[in-house]
């Protein structure tokens, strides 16, 4: 079995005039919302083997307030051709991993890994599947199974959707915690 895990960036600022896209920071909530999700997920146990970053500024550093939290440290690879990528170009990338990785995490941006997500996943809690179609929100996480042993063979449809978390739907951290 395979894991892949969707990761959005976290919220990102808009405050410096002029700045390009690609060199956009994350803002105050995105700060607070990343090291969040990492959190949840070591909790969790999600540790991917692999991680697929885009290279642009917020997704670089949604990962590094994610990887502060995780228990496990896996290989990182930054590739410009996943910024704005399309839902295409992401899975090509996917089904490029090598079948030794059992766990992979791609980190990038809207609207690609919303409709990645979307694409890929075909069962799954109904709840989880409807919230996942609705919307795929900054620093939101999903987490599929896929049977088969390699990645060249991940097909629309044939995930399963195991987990949909949000910073909105994580529990709110208490005060002086």
């Amino acid at each position: 079995m395979l894991t892949l895990s969707l990761l959005r960036h976290a919220k990102s600022s808009w405050a410096i005039a002029g700045l390009d896209d690609f060199d956009r920071p994350l803002n105050a909530r995105g700060e607070e919302a990343a090291p969040r999700m990492g959190a949840f997920m070591a909790k969790r146990g999600i540790a991917p083997e692999l991680i697929l970053c885009s290279s642009a500024a917020r997704t670089r550093q949604t990962l590094g307030l994610v990887l502060a939290r995780l228990r496990r440290k896996p290989e990182v690879v930054y590739e410009d051709a996943l910024y704005g990528a399309a839902e295409e170009v992401l899975l090509a990338h996917i089904r490029k991993v090598p079948s030794m990785v059992r766990h992979v995490m791609v980190i990038g941006h809207d609207p690609g890994l919303h409709a990645l997500a979307c694409m890929l996943a075909g069962t799954g809690p109904r709840k989880d599947l409807d919230a996942l179609v609705e919307k795929l929100p900054t620093a939101g996480l999903a987490v599929m199974a896929f049977p088969g042993r390699a990645w060249s063979e991940v097909e629309r449809g044939a995930g399963r959707l195991k987990l949909f978390m949000t910073p909105k739907r994580l529990p709110q951290p208490r005060p002086g915690s």
